[in-house]
């Protein structure tokens, strides 16, 4: 199911909404529709909507562009109720480049509140933030002084905000990134239990929302920057699995489900042999497959007819961290691993968790014997 509804692209750059973005929209304009009541308040609410919306995707290009500038391609832009969110290929090792980037946001709201301030300044509107109190009343005066908020809101230092990021680069600049990035969060989740009970003692649902919103997203952060500091310098080599079971072009799905029972793998490579008489990769048979074709199929049909095409396939020497990010990309639970052609292993989600909580378990214990040989030893008893 699908979570993201694509609505265009600038730049290249797909521009995607997400579908509690779509709730929220709507949801206002049955609101000012409901309160406003004359059909002009109404389209006016629904401009003052609409401008909002445009500063945010204009936010998000800013980050977009400046990742650009650095050679950094992105992805896509989600717009979230809260925000949006420009999804790099990458993040640049030269924490400098990510403050540039994190900045280039607010940056872009700073220069649209200034030429709309200039606008109401030029007409002689007062230019006061009391406006917001009716924003429908002056609807530039009211996106220029939201576009403020906008500004202050994304520079607060927690993640996912840009603020988080902003702090990341500069402890980045004396520690390493994992470090910095586990500091930034324990900011950013101090920082949600303080909205969180805000909330909680001004009956504010908006913000616990804001506080589930930033704990949940510097804990994703944390956990990405844990995974990029385990395998950092990791090849593919390091995390496939080398033990698996290949099925021939002619094997039944008979012979697939005894393998399946038969072992603990969960997609089955499917060869046949090739003119030199070496196994050639054809396709790959998941377990989903598998079932489905159950109901559908003979027990004797061969597995050729339901295997799939692999998502892609990556040499034993690629760098684990780009591979690990483009099967997150295409939602790719398993990839084959060659070595000049020929199948060495079989790269799957599962296999690279089981790296990282290897890695984390030694650390610890390495930090532990640390701490062991720093401690004061007891003095020895006297007789």
């Amino acid at each position: 199911m699908k979570t993201s509804l694509r609505i265009g692209s600038v730049f290249g750059i797909g521009i995607f909404l997400h579908w509690s973005f779509l709730l929220l929209v709507v949801g206002i304009v049955v609101f000012f529709i409901v309160q406003s009541g004359p059909t002009a308040s109404a389209a006016t609410s629904i401009g003052v909507i609409l401008g909002v919306f445009a500063c945010v995707v204009l936010h998000e290009l800013g980050h977009a562009l400046a990742a650009r500038s650095f050679d950094v391609p992105t992805r896509s832009i989600t717009l979230y109720p809260i925000g949006g969110l420009a999804r790099l290929e990458r993040i640049p090792s030269d924490p400098m480049k990510e403050f540039w980037i994190a900045v280039a946001g607010p940056a872009v709201n700073v220069v649209i509140a200034v030429v709309l301030g200039a606008l109401v300044f030029a007409t002689g509107r007062p230019l006061s933030p009391s406006v917001l109190a009716e924003p429908m009343q002056d609807p530039i005066t009211t996106l220029a002084w939201l576009n403020v908020g906008l500004a202050v809101f994304n520079l607060l230092p927690a993640f996912p905000m840009d603020g988080g990021r902003v702090l990341r680069a500069l402890l980045a600049l004396n520690t390493d990134y994992a470090q910095a990035t586990q500091t930034a969060a324990n900011i950013g989740q101090g920082m949600a239990i303080l909205f969180g009970l805000l909330g909680v003692l001004t009956f504010n649902p908006v913000l616990l929302f804001i506080a589930l919103f930033v704990y949940a997203g510097a804990q994703r952060e944390s956990q990405q920057a844990m995974f990029r500091s385990f395998t950092h310098g990791a090849t593919v080599r390091n995390a496939m699995m080398t033990r698996f079971t290949t099925l021939s072009i002619d094997a039944t799905l008979d012979d697939a489900v005894d393998a399946l029972l038969a072992g603990s793998d969960h997609d089955f490579p499917i060869v046949e042999a090739g003119d030199d008489g070496r196994p050639r990769l054809v396709g790959i048979l998941p377990r989903q497959a598998l079932i489905r074709a159950l109901s559908t199929h003979d027990a004797a049909d061969t597995v050729d007819s339901i295997a799939e095409e692999p998502c892609f396939t990556v040499s034993d020497d690629q760098m684990l961290d780009t591979v690990f990010t483009k099967m997150s990309q295409e939602q790719c639970s398993t990839v084959p691993v060659l070595n000049n052609g020929d199948l060495v292993g079989l790269l799957t989600l599962e296999n690279v968790g089981e790296l990282v909580m290897v890695a984390s378990a030694m650390e610890q214990r390495e930090a532990a014997d640390v701490r062991k040989k720093m401690a004061p030893q007891p003095q020895a008893a006297r007789e």
